[in-house]
C-alpha cells in the first residue's frame, strides 16, 4: 500500500485526452463520458485530500500452454475480484472511521472513474510498464488495485519515479495483434482482452483468427515480462484459486457449454462480463483458429 496527495496532475489528464481522441478506448464509452473525473479526482470526489492505493497479489499460475485448452486470463479463474476487494476496502474504511469518526471517504475499484494505476505509481507501489499494467518489484504486474479516497491530509509516500522496463520490449513484441502502437500506449481495438470481454457482436475480420487460444482475456504481455517471470509469488488467497478446472478445460468441453451451465459455472465470477453469447463467440472462433 501507499498514500498520495489527491492533487490534480495535468500530465495524466493530457495523456488520457490524447488516448481518447485517438479512439483507443474503442466502444468503452464510459471512459469518455467521465473523462473529466478521471483526469481530476476533485471532480469525482470534491472533498478528496488523500488517495490510499492498495495492491493485492492474485497470481496462481500461468495459462496452460496446451494447444487444446481454451485459455482464460488467470485473474478470472477464481471469484470476482470486484466483490472481495470492495468488501475489504469498506471494512478498512469502517476501521478508519471507527477510530477517527470525523474522517469521510469513498472506496474505489476499477469500475470507479479514477486512474488507479497512476495513483498507485504516485503512492510508490510501482511503475506503469510498456504494456500499460502497473509493475511492482515484489509481485510483478499480477496485482489487483483498490483505493480509499479520504477527506484528510496524511503522510505521503514517495512516488515511484524509476522506469525499470529499461530497453526491454518483450511485451510489445509478443502481442499477436500488435495492440501497442507505441510503448506505454494500448489500442483497445486490437487488444485480445478487450475483444474477448468488452466487444459486442462479431469480431473484426482481420483479428478473429489471432486470439491465440484465449476465450476470455489475455495474459500474453504479462507472461513474457521479465519481472513476472523472475518474481511471481503464488497468492495465499483461496478465492483466487482456479474453480471448476477453468485453467485446464479442453476446448471441446467448452464448445458444449449450455447457457444454464454457464450461469452456474460463472456465478460470482468476473467471466460474467463477457456474457454467454460473447463467451461462445470466442469459443467458436477457437475452432476457426485451429483450421488456419
Amino acid at each position: 500500500m501507499g498514500i498520495a496527495p489527491a492533487t490534480a496532475k495535468q500530465q495524466s489528464a493530457n495523456r488520457l485526452d490524447s488516448w481518447l481522441q485517438k479512439g483507443y478506448h474503442s466502444t468503452m464509452q464510459w471512459m469518455e463520458k467521465r473523462a473529466d473525473e478521471r483526469g481530476d479526482i476533485g471532480k469525482y470526489y470534491p472533498e478528496a485530500k488523500s488517495v490510499i492505493s492498495l495492491g493485492l497479489n492474485y497470481f496462481t499460475g500461468n495459462a496452460s500452454p496446451h494447444p487444446d485448452v481454451g485459455k482464460i486470463s488467470n485473474y478470472a479463474w477464481g471469484d470476482d475480484y470486484h466483490d472481495l476487494i470492495k468488501s475489504r476496502l469498506y471494512n478498512l474504511l469502517g476501521e478508519i472511521k471507527y477510530k477517527y469518526p470525523k474522517i469521510n471517504g469513498i472506496a474505489c475499484v476499477d469500475t470507479s472513474p479514477i486512474m488507479e494505476k497512476d495513483w498507485a505509481q504516485r503512492a510508490g507501489l510501482g511503475w506503469v510498464g510498456k504494456h500499460t499494467n502497473l509493475i511492482t518489484r515484489d509481485y510483478g504486474s499480477w496485482i489487483f488495485l483498490g483505493e480509499l479516497v479520504l477527506d484528510v491530509k496524511l503522510e505521503y509516500d514517495t512516488p515511484f519515479e524509476d522506469d525499470l522496463c529499461g530497453t526491454c520490449t518483450a511485451c510489445l513484441d509478443a502481442c499477436p495483434t500488435n495492440a501497442f502502437p507505441e510503448p506505454y500506449v494500448l489500442d483497445s481495438n486490437k487488444c485480445i482482452s478487450y475483444l474477448t470481454i468488452e466487444h459486442r457482436g462479431d469480431l473484426p475480420a482481420e483479428l478473429e483468427d489471432k486470439l491465440s487460444g484465449w476465450i476470455y482475456g489475455c495474459d500474453i504481455c504479462q507472461e513474457v515480462c521479465p519481472w513476472n517471470i523472475k518474481f511471481p509469488q503464488n497468492s495465499n488467497e483461496d478465492c483466487w484459486q482456479p474453480r471448476s478446472n477453468l485453467n485446464n478445460r479442453a476446448i471441446n468441453e467448452w464448445k458444449g457449454l449450455t447457457e444454464d451451465e454457464y450461469r452456474k459455472l460463472f456465478k460470482g465470477s468476473a467471466v460474467k462480463r463477457a456474457k454467454y453469447k460473447g463467451l461462445m463467440r470466442n469459443i467458436n472462433h477457437y475452432k476457426l483458429q485451429s483450421k488456419n
